[in-house]
Parts: C-alpha cells; structure tokens; sequence
C-alpha cells in the first residue's frame, strides 16, 4: 500500500533547507509493523531514507535539466537497510555483535551503559575500574558486574570518562530537546560549481571520508552508491572492526595515513586540493591539530562541502566527549522508554541513531551539491547522534501502519556479492528514485589496503 509524505519526512526536508514543492515526487510503500518500537522508529527510518532519496533525484535532475524523477521508498527495504550489521554473513559466519564488557550493568543507584568493542575501549574502561585484564572476558563480566554494582552510576561515568573510556549513565527519562537536527552555514556565494550531465547523482563527486563506526561510513556508503569516488582515510594505529567494514565499505576504497609522518601527510594534502566533499566524524576538536578544523580547510577551499558528525552535538559540556548509539540511547532517556517489564533499561529495535543521522548526512551533502549548483560556495555542515535522538522523543509523531502487520519479510532486500573477504550475504541500500543504482558498483576492498589515490 501506497502513502504520502508524512511530517516527520517534511521536518526533515525543511531541516535540510528543501524545496517543499518537491516532497509531491516522493511516496512510501508500507511493508506492515517494521521496527517495533515504543518510540516512532519506523517513521524516522522511512524519513531519513526518503530525503537522501529525494535530494540524489533532485541533484539527478538538476545536472542533467530534467524533471525531478518520482521517489517511492519501500519500507521493507528501509528496516533491513537499518539493520544491515544484523543481516551481513561473511563467507557464511555472522558478523561479530557487541562485546562481552558492552551493555547495560547495575549500579548502587541505578544503570551505566559501557562501550568497548574497540581494544583501546575495553582496556581504558577496566584500567578506570581498577580490574586486572585476564583475558577471560566471561570471567571479567563477573568482576565488572560486581565492581559497577559498588559504585554511583554518574560516579562511574565520570571516573572512565577521564580515562579516555566510555560509559553513560543511564537517564531515566528524556530531558529537553537537544541540538538541531542538521545545521548548514553557507560561505559567500560565488561561482556556481556546475556538474557535468550524469547517469548517477554523485558521479564524479570526489568524497574524502574521514569516519569510522556506523554513521559516517552509512552516509558515505550512500554517496558511493550514487556515483561518488568515495575513499575512506584512517590512522594505521586505529584498526577498524573487519566485520564492520565489510558491511559499510560497499563501493568505496580504503586506504591509511598517518597525518603526523611527512610523507602521508603530503599524500593527504593532494588528496585534499582536489575533493568535493569531506566528512569527519571524529570528536569535536580532534583533527583541529592537524589543520583540518571546517573553518580552516573552507578558508583554503571556500567551495568546499565539510560535514561534521558528533556524538553529542557542538556546544555544552558534552560536546568533546566521545560517543557511539548505544550510549547516546542511554544518555538521552530513550534506553528508560524502551525498559523492560523489569525496569532493566532497553533499546530501539536498530542502532536508528547512527543508521538515520548516516541517511541524513547523505542527504545533506546532495543538497549542499545541489544549491552549489546554481549559487556557488562551499557549506558547512553539522549533525549529531543527540540531535538525531531529539528528534526521534520530541518531534516525531507514530503513523498508522500500512498494510497487514505480518507482511514484513528482509528476503527481497538481501543480495550476495563476492568480496576479498569472502561471499557477503547483505543488505540492498534502501535510497531509490526512477532509475536509482539497485546495488554498489563494487564490493568493499580490505580496509586500509588501497593507495591515497583518487580512482
């Protein structure tokens, strides 16, 4: 069953400073009760996907002087889509899930949520906690749980935050709205940066991707499926998760740098001089060091398009801290919404924060894109998992469900595609228009094994 555009789809657009006459192009295709959720999961889903899908049709349209092609988002496509991590089979195994020491423990006054899927994580958060590392991760959750169940929630937060790890206390209910779902400054209008006629939106785009995780790569794995040179630049001395880049790497390239060495750094700064587009989604401040600060690189390149990822927004006492969904769920009071029977504190049915602000990012670089088009001039822009979760408690509101309630089934939305790492079992993206790539051009390559090249 089809459906028109809903309010959370329009406050989105709008966010994104759309053209509201375009929302008449794009429709949704119900696929019964995905995503159950206490709060409106579906609906944000639906919404994120839909404007990335409608800002690539109207770039399409305005590179090539065409009408803008008519969307149509299936919601079965979407919520496989925002549980991709769940679905990806590698050479037939399952992707590895969070860690033993990650998820919610007791404390003397309530919840903590830790993070420490990562090495330098885990080891940061039982250096705080005074715990020897055995090893014996089963036989460390017991210790872990006994020495959290001692301690003040907030106490414990703090205590492994000056450690450089991470744990959240859990809220037990959402506070005010946090920062703006998308925030764009525009740099003085200059010359209109026109792109050539393409099959693709994004082709021949050139994206310098600086993320790591979920968010930042969902948004740049969308722009290579629209035709961008995507290549992704990390540090050698932070490994990515293998598993993870297998499902996030699909269409882009991979390579290392180390941006304190002399040479790496110059292959960085040519890589630089001829991007379109950089995205970060490191802390606040953390590549500020190395010159790359959005206020610093748009003064050398004022047509420039920089996008920003945080955690926890850009301003507050929060701001520079290091963040993943889970604990943002867990801060935010949306972990209290989702508890159990039992008070144990709960989680939305995807990692949505991440998957959606992925989606959003996506559609905030096409529509930068698309108003450099005919105005010229580089933008800034600025999202974070907060803001996406502000949304999600404040501002969206639950539709009907369209369609029988059992009718959703991820099969149609699956595909195989050989890999270095194997055959991967994968999610289809879920962003589509008339004409839309129904799958990445390439699969992903091993991460950190390509030259600092354009293709």
């Amino acid at each position: 069953m089809t459906h028109t555009v809903d309010a959370a789809t329009s406050h989105a657009w709008a966010a994104l400073e759309g053209r509201e006459q375009l929302l008449q192009r794009m429709s949704f295709e119900g696929a019964g009760a995905v995503l159950p959720s206490r709060l409106p999961v579906r609906e944000l889903a639906r919404a994120c996907v839909g404007v990335a899908s409608l800002a690539a049709a109207e770039l399409l349209a305005l590179r090539n002087g065409v009408p803008v092609p008519a969307v149509r988002v299936n919601e079965g496509a979407v919520a496989t889509a925002f549980v991709s991590e769940r679905h990806l089979r590698i050479d037939g195994r399952t992707a590895t899930s969070f860690a033993p020491l990650s998820g919610f423990w007791r404390t003397a006054d309530g919840w903590v949520r830790t993070h420490a899927n990562y090495p330098h994580h885990r080891a940061r958060l039982l250096g705080a906690l005074g715990i020897a590392d055995t090893g014996d991760d089963r036989a460390l959750a017991e210790v872990l749980a006994k020495e959290l169940a001692s301690r003040p929630a907030r106490h414990v937060q703090e205590t492994v935050y000056a450690a450089g790890g991470l744990a959240v206390a859990v809220a037990a209910a959402p506070g005010a709205p946090g920062p703006a779902l998308v925030g764009t400054r525009r740099m003085d209008r200059g010359v209109p940066r026109l792109l050539a006629p393409a099959s693709k939106p994004a082709r021949g785009v050139r994206v310098l991707d600086l993320t790591r995780v979920i968010a930042g790569p969902v948004g740049t794995r969308t722009l290579a499926l629209l035709g961008a040179d995507v290549l992704r630049v990390d540090a050698p001395r932070l490994p990515e998760d293998a598993d993870a880049h297998a499902d996030t790497g699909m269409g882009k390239r991979s390579t290392l740098l180390d941006l304190d060495s002399h040479g790496d750094r110059h292959a960085f700064e040519d890589l630089l001089s001829e991007a379109d587009v950089v995205v970060t989604g490191y802390r606040p401040g953390a590549l500020d060091r190395h010159g790359l600060a959005p206020d610093a690189l748009l003064s050398r390149r004022p047509d420039l398009v920089v996008a920003q990822l945080s955690a926890w927004g850009w301003s507050g006492p929060w701001a520079e801290r290091r963040g993943f969904d889970s604990l943002v769920q867990a801060g935010s009071g949306i972990a209290a919404i989702e508890a159990s029977a039992d008070g144990r504190p709960g989680a939305l049915p995807a990692q949505a924060l991440d998957h959606g602000t992925g989606y959003l990012l996506a559609a905030a670089v096409l529509r930068a894109l698309s108003d450099r088009q005919t105005t010229g001039g580089g933008r800034r822009i600025r999202l974070s998992l907060a803001g996406t979760a502000s949304w999600l408690l404040h501002d969206i509101r639950p539709t009907p469900v369209q369609g029988e309630a059992d009718l959703y089934d991820p099969g149609p939305w699956l595909t195989e595609t050989g890999s270095p790492y194997g055959p991967l079992r994968h999610a289809l993206p879920p962003v589509h228009y008339d004409g839309a790539p129904r799958n990445w051009n390439s699969a992903p390559t091993r991460w950190g094994t390509d030259l600092p090249n354009w293709a």
